[in-house]
């Protein structure tokens, strides 16, 4: 209930315009000031005339009165600045350090704003709480948001592989060896294969870069995927040989915590068969770190995955031993373009970024825009609602929004929810 009232003060959306304190004076807010998420005060920098008198100061918001005391603010000098405590229920009275009464004021929410808001955030009987309303909001209301989430989302993956870059010392090297890694996982096997690239350091494995079942035995050890018994498959058997030397030599081991999930999953995508892709495309000095860096269009990066696996991996999808009737290309395009999104995008965006290259963070938003979004159960929801996603970079827009609004009931900070709910404050 505080958010809610938080929210009302932050837009105005108070039920009438004649407020006055407790003991009578009248209130004007001439600036309601700027909500803050962290500690102290709600928000800071209001301008409030409060009997005529004019104040600049924090506001703090309860929904009793109490709660000043109960939340310890008596006692925080943070709070000395406060001009006014706005309240739902007026059941004490709060005086500052020198003994003078703070000024107190009463904002209700308006019962049937109030019963909107609970009924968005709480609707748990359909997937998306608002999908019987969005077709009320205008399209360029629900494209504008659009736009804003799917730059959200593509941050969000960039601050992503900033972070690894920190974590190494500055390596852009193995930031995109582990951003190509997690987008293995497909989303499904993201963070096993994160976990992979993170405790299989890439300088050991570079160091084998001409010799590809090393590279191999390298993932597939580090994978816990070399544990069946000797004798099943003669190629399981060599790699696993293999990583018993590099482990002794690099003082490797498994992590124990790495789970692969395999059951229900088409051949193509099981994890065997991509880290044995990983492993190709680490050969030669993984001259796919330095291209991703170059990619001017879409058809450019569809390039850097159109190959087939050989070896072993041309006919096997994990380590049963009968082969495959045909060779089966290392990536579908469907496969590449998820790739794209979860690895090329937010690279080229990160690179562009940090050295200041605006056309490049604009190829990575190009890049996005003509792919087909994926298709996924969070796509689908929103698409029954009505709301489409034309290509990739608006599909990433709803997973974003369906992670970090719809799901986390962040209704207020929704521009969708917060429509529908200001709508309803200025009808009442």
């Amino acid at each position: 209930m505080e958010e809610l009232m938080q929210y009302v003060w932050q837009f105005r959306l108070w039920p009438t315009h004649d407020m006055v304190t407790v003991d009578g004076r009248r209130v004007e807010v001439i600036d309601p000031g700027t909500l803050n998420r962290d500690s102290g005060p709600d928000f800071f920098n209001a301008k409030i005339s409060i009997g005529g008198q004019m104040w600049i100061g924090n506001v703090e918001i309860h929904v009793r009165a109490s709660d000043w005391h109960r939340h310890g603010h008596h006692d925080d000098p943070a709070y000395d600045t406060v001009i006014l405590h706005v309240v739902e229920r007026d059941d004490a009275r709060i005086s500052r350090k020198n003994g003078h009464e703070m000024p107190q004021m009463i904002m209700t929410c308006a019962p049937d704003f109030a019963e909107k808001y609970h009924s968005l955030v709480n609707n748990h009987a359909r997937e998306l709480a608002c999908g019987g309303e969005i077709s009320a909001i205008p399209s360029l209301n629900i494209a504008d948001w659009i736009t804003s989430l799917g730059f959200q989302r593509l941050q969000h993956k960039a601050d992503r592989v900033k972070d690894y870059i920190r974590k190494h010392s500055g390596s852009w090297l193995d930031a995109i060896y582990i951003t190509l890694a997690r987008a293995l996982g497909f989303g499904t096997n993201a963070e096993p294969f994160e976990m992979l690239a993170v405790t299989t350091p890439l300088r050991h494995v570079l160091r084998h870069s001409d010799e590809g079942e090393m590279i191999e035995a390298f993932l597939f050890g580090q994978a816990g995927l070399l544990g069946l018994p000797a004798g099943q498959n003669q190629y399981h058997d060599f790699l696993a040989e293999q990583y018993r030397f590099l482990s002794a030599k690099y003082g490797l081991q498994p992590s124990p915590n790495i789970m692969w999930k395999q059951s229900r999953m088409r051949p193509t995508n099981m994890p065997h068969r991509r880290i044995a892709a990983f492993a190709h495309m680490l050969r030669d000095s993984f001259p796919l770190s330095q291209a991703i860096l170059h990619i001017k269009n879409i058809e450019d990066a569809y390039r850097l995955f159109d190959f087939n696996l050989d070896g072993y991996w041309a006919r096997h999808y994990n380590f049963n031993p009968e082969p495959t009737a045909t060779p089966v290309k290392a990536f579908s395009r469907a496969s590449a373009s998820v790739i794209i999104i979860n690895c090329i995008a937010p690279v080229l965006y990160a690179y562009g970024e940090t050295i200041g290259d605006t056309d490049m963070q604009e190829r990575a938003v190009d890049i996005l825009q003509q792919l087909t979004s994926e298709q996924n159960s969070i796509i689908r929801i929103f698409d029954q609602a009505g709301i489409k996603a034309e290509n990739a970079f608006q599909g990433q827009a709803l997973i974003h929004l369906r992670k970090e609004y719809c799901l986390q009931r962040k209704c207020l900070f929704c521009r969708w929810g917060h429509r529908l709910l200001s709508a309803k404050a200025k009808r009442r």
